[in-house]
Parts: C-alpha cells; structure tokens; sequence
C-alpha cells in the first residue's frame, strides 16, 4: 500500500523586539523535541551566553556578502545595524524530510520567504499585551543599552503594523499559554492535506479496495 509522507513545515514567529518570539521558539522547540530551530547567520558579535552554531553562525560582512550574492540565502535583513540571514540548504533538505523547522526573523524576512517558499511556510506574529510591558522585558533582560532599548520601542510600532501579512496573531499575555497556542498550530498545519504527500495515491488504494 502506498505511504504517506509529510513535507514539512517552516513555522516563522515574528515580534517586536522584547514580544517573546525567540523564548517561544526555544520553548516550542523543548515541547515538540522533533522541530528544529533555524540557525540564522549574521554578522553582529555575540552576546554574553550565545554559543556559534547553537544560537547563531556568526559570520563576517564579507562571508555574508557572499552568501548573498551566491543565493545561499532563504532571506536576509539588516536591524538594528547588523546582518541576518536563513541558509538556504538545510532547511530545504529538513523540510523535505518531513523534519519541522520553527524560526524567529522579521517582517521583512517573513515577505522574502513568503516569495520563495509561501507552500511551506506557517507565519505567526506574536504582539505584547502593551506597550509598557513590552518596555519592560526589553530592560529586564538587560542586553542592550537605554539607547538601543529607545531605538527598539521606537521601531515597535512599524513592526506591528504588519500583523495583517501573517496566517496567525497571538497576543502574549502569558508564555505558557502562547506556547500552547503556537503548538496548537503547529498541529493542525501538519494534517494539511497539501503537505500529505502520496494522500491522493493512498486513498484511491482505499477505495478501490487495494
């Protein structure tokens, strides 16, 4: 009898910075042990605790250039002065394994993606329940300077503003909740039929009596 295979799914968060997105993927990750997370390159240094090839490749301008310029590159963007990017290759060979893959980039890098692989792509954006609280957690975790705190609160409302692009809104009040919800989805987009591959193949078997 035929198999089903499933193609997998790339699940994209989005936020403002401070919203949550990397804490839900790291704590879907933990929940669903059989998703990935991304490793995105970039060019900015690393920060205290932040291990190359476990958070992020860390890579030149020049060695990102020439990713770019040789389409080794999913997306790409700049923030906050610094370089990101999703290779290309190992997602692709992860999703068509039928490996689940979840990320946290941007706006911008959502729309490139949605370009190039809008088939595989599940897009969620996580907003703050306000402003205040927002604020909050990106001094809380004391990364950044009250500069770069001002430049990232200043920047949230333009990022916001594309919550209408994603397949998904999530309003982060409580963490434990959010990751319920994300993985919620995650659940449901994998009995998709589109990612069955070998669906049609199987079921006419079904009913032919094979």
């Amino acid at each position: 009898m035929s198999e089903i295979r499933r193609r997998g799914i790339l699940l994209v968060l989005s936020s403002p910075s401070g919203a949550g997105k990397t804490t839900i993927t790291r704590a879907l990750a933990t929940a669903e042990p059989s998703v990935r997370i991304s490793i995105s390159v970039t060019t900015r240094p690393p920060r205290e605790g932040e291990v190359d090839g476990r958070h992020y490749r860390f890579i030149s301008d020049v060695r990102f250039a020439e990713m770019v310029a040789a389409g080794e590159l999913l997306e790409h963007a700049s923030v906050f002065g610094h370089s990101y990017g999703t290779p290309r290759a190992p997602v692709m060979e992860a999703l068509g394994a039928g490996t689940d893959i979840i990320s946290d980039v941007d706006w911008q890098g959502t729309q490139q993606l949605a370009e190039k692989v809008r088939q595989d792509l599940v897009a969620v954006f996580i907003l703050p329940p306000s402003l205040s609280a927002l604020e909050e957690r990106l001094r809380r975790r004391a990364q950044d300077s009250d500069a770069v705190v001002a430049s990232r609160m200043a920047k949230s409302a333009d990022e916001m503003s594309h919550w209408p692009e994603y397949d998904y809104v999530i309003l982060n009040r409580d963490l434990d909740e959010s990751v319920r919800q994300v993985r919620s989805i995650l659940i449901a987009e994998r009995a998709r039929r589109e990612r069955q591959v070998g669906l049609a193949e199987f079921v006419n078997r079904l009913r032919s009596g094979a």
